[in-house]
């Protein structure tokens, strides 16, 4: 929530009560005080004096109360005082603060900020504006996580990776739908794929390992800056996507790894339709039995190998051989030809494409 608002609430207050005044954020910075000289001090002491009841505490000479999670504050109000009129009047500004805080939540919180830029529901020259008065870092890269859990439990997904990544300032955890939550996390510069796979690898792990669930991540590239989270938001959507139809056995898939899939996934239907017709007699696709249709995936993961695919397959060469024939008699394909054996394998992913997701254009 912006601090303006805060210092508006405070200031017309300065009339009414005689008390010094103060609101932390998280991070235990002053951003709003009745003695404007106060402003952007560190009171960071303060976020560790409450226990789990989250009870205004008095403690040398002053009186606190805390706003928001008591195990992490979002806000802390401070009154200067330890008498009742003191603990009163901190625990009227924290009810009144949190009224406020929900009422205009919804144009200062720093998560709705990054919904809406993700979303593309601000204008981008809107982004830098808001960003400034909310004291956003604009310019530290971030990297988009797509977390899309496939099983449902008990725990709510958006309250599983806000305690999985509580740092508010650094990490932002959004939520776009019941089972999809979008997590937005400062990396240092030059940050590499591996490094990024990594993070989406220990979020799988440990949902699977602490809450039995199933999620699948996808991830975008790296935003440079706020304005290009949209992008990479979408990269991560499409990651996801792509990665339900071509690459079903992962969990963890990269935009930047998608290969001819992308481009296969934004190609219209009826394109790849009449490309399927061009490359194939009629109805020589269909009736390839599964046996055969193992065969041609064994020779493409052996990298078209006859030898190695034999042996993988338990087979005699002469019999694969044979196998690879009839293919190319009933297909007009020859495999061991590469671009025979590039469009066979175009074409095997374009028809798994129509057949999962009959989008039309």
């Amino acid at each position: 929530m912006s601090a303006r608002v805060f210092q508006n609430v405070i200031n017309q207050l300065k009339e009414t009560v005689s008390r010094s005044i103060c609101v932390l954020d998280e991070t235990g910075a002053v951003i709003a005080a009745s003695e404007l000289q106060n402003t952007g001090k560190s009171r960071s002491e303060a976020l560790g004096y409450f226990s789990e009841d989250g009870k205004t505490v008095v403690v040398d000479g002053s009186t606190y109360c805390p706003m928001g999670s008591f195990a992490r504050p979002d806000n802390v109000i401070i009154v200067d005082g330890d008498d009742k009129e003191a603990v009163d009047i901190c625990n009227v500004l924290a009810i009144s603060f949190s009224s406020i805080k929900s009422l205009y939540g919804e144009k200062y919180d720093k998560i709705s900020f990054i919904k809406n830029i993700i979303l593309d529901n601000i204008l981008p020259s809107d982004i830098y504006i808001k960003a400034k008065e909310l004291h956003f870092d604009v310019d530290t890269p971030k990297a988009v996580f797509f977390i899309r859990f496939e099983d449902k439990g008990e725990v709510i997904p958006y309250d599983i990776l806000q305690n999985m990544f509580p740092d508010k300032n650094k990490d932002y955890v959004v939520s776009i739908g019941e089972s999809d939550i979008v997590l937005i996390k400062e990396v240092k510069y030059n940050c590499d794929e591996k490094e990024l796979e990594k993070i989406a690898h220990e979020i799988a792990d440990t949902i699977s390992a602490e809450f039995f669930l199933r999620v699948t991540v996808g991830i975008g590239t790296v935003a440079e800056s706020l304005k290009d989270l949209s992008a990479s938001f979408r990269e991560a959507q499409v990651a996801i996507e792509v990665g339900k139809v071509f690459d079903t056995k992962k969990n963890i898939i990269s935009y930047d790894n998608l290969g001819i899939g992308r481009l296969i996934y934004q190609l219209p239907t009826t394109l790849c339709e009449k490309f399927l017709q061009e490359v194939f007699k009629k109805g020589s696709l269909e009736s390839l039995d599964r046996e055969t249709l193992m065969t041609i995936q064994a020779f493409f993961d052996n990298n078209l190998n006859v030898s190695e695919t034999a042996r993988k397959l338990f087979v005699h060469r002469n019999t694969l051989v044979y196998r690879l024939e009839k293919i190319k008699k009933i297909t007009g394909l020859d495999l061991r030809e590469f671009d025979h054996a590039i469009t066979f394998k175009v074409a095997l992913m374009v028809k798994k494409y129509l057949t999962s997701k009959p989008v039309k254009y």
